[in-house]
C-alpha cells in the first residue's frame, strides 16, 4: 500500500517509492536523504500532527507537514501500532 509520509501512524514504517515537489523543495529533500528506496520509519508526531520526527539513514529528521506530504512510501507489511 502506498501512503504519503505525512498520513503514516506513529510505528509505521516503508520504503520512499516517490518524491514529488518542485524545485528547491524537491532539492531540499533529497538534500536531507530523503530519496527513493530509503526506509523510513515515523518515530512521533506533534501534538497537532506537525512536525513529524521520522528516523531516515540512521538519523532522526523533524520534517514540516507540508514537506512530507511530497513523500510517497511503499508500506512494510506489519508495521502499525493499532
Amino acid at each position: 500500500m502506498i501512503k504519503t509520509l505525512d498520513s503514516l501512524a506513529i510505528g509505521e514504517s516503508g520504503t520512499i517509492v516517490k518524491v514529488h515537489g518542485e524545485g528547491r523543495v524537491r532539492r531540499r529533500l533529497f538534500d536531507m536523504g530523503l530519496t527513493p528506496g530509503a526506509d523510513v520509519y515515523l518515530r512521533k508526531k506533534a501534538p497537532l500532527g506537525d512536525p513529524l520526527e521520522i528516523t531516515l539513514r540512521g538519523y532522526e529528521l523533524s520534517l514540516r507537514k507540508d514537506e512530507a506530504i511530497n513523500v510517497e512510501v511503499e508500506m512494510k507489511e506489519g508495521t502499525d501500532n493499532g
